[in-house]
């Protein structure tokens, strides 16, 4: 994230409280959408760019954001939604994905594991519950467009999968 001033260290703080609606352990600075911070004075421009074109939670973040920031003395902060470049799971922080597997969704991995050695096999996702990796996808799209539905084949749990991107 590119920052301008000095006081951006405090207005990242403050955007910190501002969560995720739909992954609410999440803030949008872990998450990753927030790219740059500009102020001056008490004018302050956020920049975020959306997980995937289209996201309906992208709406209820820029509000939120707005609503934080006033409520801590910045009269009118703009939220400017930026779509180059595109979001990254690689922009998420390390917290970030520890919060999403203690909260009960896999992390996107860039390192993928293959639960069985047949050729073609489908890459299996460790599951955020038991750490197994026996375990499956049963659908592309979980509670999420940006998530895949999974089942554990060890501990029997449904979980989603932040997907890679």
């Amino acid at each position: 994230m590119v920052t301008t001033t000095n006081d951006t260290s405090a207005i990242k703080l403050i955007l910190e409280q501002v969560m995720d609606p739909e992954i609410p352990v999440l803030s949008v600075i872990d998450l990753g959408v927030v790219r740059n911070i500009r102020s001056a004075g008490n004018k302050v421009t956020v920049f975020i760019t959306p997980t995937y074109s289209g996201c309906p939670a992208m709406d209820v973040i820029a509000m939120n954001i707005r609503m934080e920031l006033m409520a801590h003395g910045y009269p009118e902060p703009e939220v400017i939604m930026q779509l180059h470049p595109a979001w990254t799971t690689d922009w998420m922080t390390e917290k970030g994905k520890t919060q999403l597997k203690q909260y009960g969704i896999a992390p996107p991995m860039l390192n993928r594991h293959a639960s069985c050695t047949d050729l073609f096999a489908e890459e299996s996702v460790q599951c955020p519950h038991c750490a197994s990796w026996h375990t499956g996808r049963l659908s592309e799209f979980g509670s999420t467009a940006c998530k895949s539905l999974y089942k554990c084949d060890d501990c029997l749990e449904p979980f989603d999968y932040f997907k890679c991107h």
